[in-house]
């Protein structure tokens, strides 16, 4: 293969519809573009909802353009030894999130010059895919949670999510309760405490939120809370669901062989991109472990049609890049009701621009 020419790096905000947190409005990408020495080029991006797009940039921009710079632009080659290049700054978090933006724009390059999508090029195995909605909703009124909870049910959704994790477990009981009343019994649900809880508070609040049938809950401790996990899946029966937050395969493994992955969740940015994210999904088949990936549905999905199994795709509501303004053409991920698919435009399909 060609080795890599140019690289160049841009970032970008959009004004979300739905801010996350009520502090932090806007989201944050960083645009790359490389080229290689055949004149063929691509673009991918790395992502920071809330912080850290500055150390990406900086990062992308002097010590990865250097390493990369002149080297083969095979993805699956680079990546192993990027990673041990920078290893010193971090085996993973903002060096990961760095990385994926190179990754995926290498990817689109070798997808595009053989004139197909990301999806074709890996080899589809699914032509839809199912959605649950996903609500970063923790600070919503009761009254704005139903809405956006029926605004659901009338899509056809199977599956929900909510976040939990507020001052007081009442208030997490209430508002749990008063979704799976508009859920009904058939429909999944499942609830994310985004890293809030500690052993025995999530070991409290699992021992009543149960009682609403729960398909997972997500995070509910520390991310790096190795020994937390292992004892909470020993004491509570729903399955954890854990990811977003670990960036490397290595992370993965270790929370399969301890015991308390009921569900994986890499996030194809935060992982370092399509090439690391490829390999935890192939050990989440090998061990039979449940995968689904993390936010990003334009990019997600484009690999998730790809797997061995059918999988969920997450829909956060009104955060889909068509919905933020910020591609040039519209997204080859369609999500219309309760399923998603995937087009076969070229290379990722995703050409980011600063939002009008």
């Amino acid at each position: 293969m060609s080795a890599i020419a140019r690289i160049d790096v841009h970032r970008l905000s959009a004004r979300m519809p739905r801010p996350w947190v009520p502090e932090a409005p806007d989201l944050h990408l960083v645009r790359v573009d490389v080229e290689d020495g055949d004149g063929r080029r691509g673009s991918g991006f790395s992502w920071t909802p809330t912080i850290g797009a500055s150390a990406v940039t900086a990062l992308l921009g002097d010590d990865i353009r250097r390493f990369a710079l002149g080297r083969d632009s095979d993805p699956t080659a680079l990546w192993p030894l990027l990673w041990a290049h920078l290893h010193e700054a971090g085996g993973g978090g903002i060096t990961t999130i760095a990385m994926a933006g190179l990754d995926l724009a290498l990817w689109d390059l070798h997808a595009r010059a053989r004139g197909l999508g990301v999806a074709d090029l890996l080899g589809r195995t699914q032509e839809r895919l199912p959605v649950y909605g996903s609500g970063v909703n923790l600070h919503y009124s009761d009254a704005e949670l139903a809405a956006q909870v029926e605004r659901w049910v009338e899509r056809g959704l199977g599956a929900v999510k909510i976040k939990v994790g507020r001052s007081g477990l009442a208030e997490d009981v209430a508002r749990v309760a008063l979704v799976r009343g508009i859920l009904g019994p058939d429909r999944q649900l499942m609830i994310d405490a985004n890293q809030r809880w500690d052993l025995d508070g999530a070991t409290r609040a699992l021992s009543e939120l149960a009682a609403f049938d729960l398909a997972w809950i997500e995070e509910p401790l520390r991310s790096d809370d190795t020994a937390g996990y292992r004892e909470l899946a020993r004491r509570i029966t729903t399955p954890i669901a854990l990811g977003e937050n670990l960036h490397t395969v290595h992370r993965f493994r270790e929370a399969i062989d301890a015991g308390f992955a009921g569900v994986l969740q890499p996030n194809v940015v935060r992982v370092g991109g399509i090439t690391p994210f490829l390999e935890i999904a192939a050990l989440a088949a090998e061990r039979g472990v449940a995968l689904a990936p993390h936010l990003l549905p334009d990019l997600s999905a484009q690999l998730a049609v790809t797997l061995p199994t059918a999988t969920w795709v997450e829909d956060v509501e009104d955060a889909g890049f068509d919905a933020l303004g910020i591609l040039a053409a519209p997204s080859p991920v369609r999500i219309e009701g309760a399923w998603a698919t995937v087009s076969s435009a070229p290379g990722l399909g995703l050409d980011l621009v600063a939002p009008a």
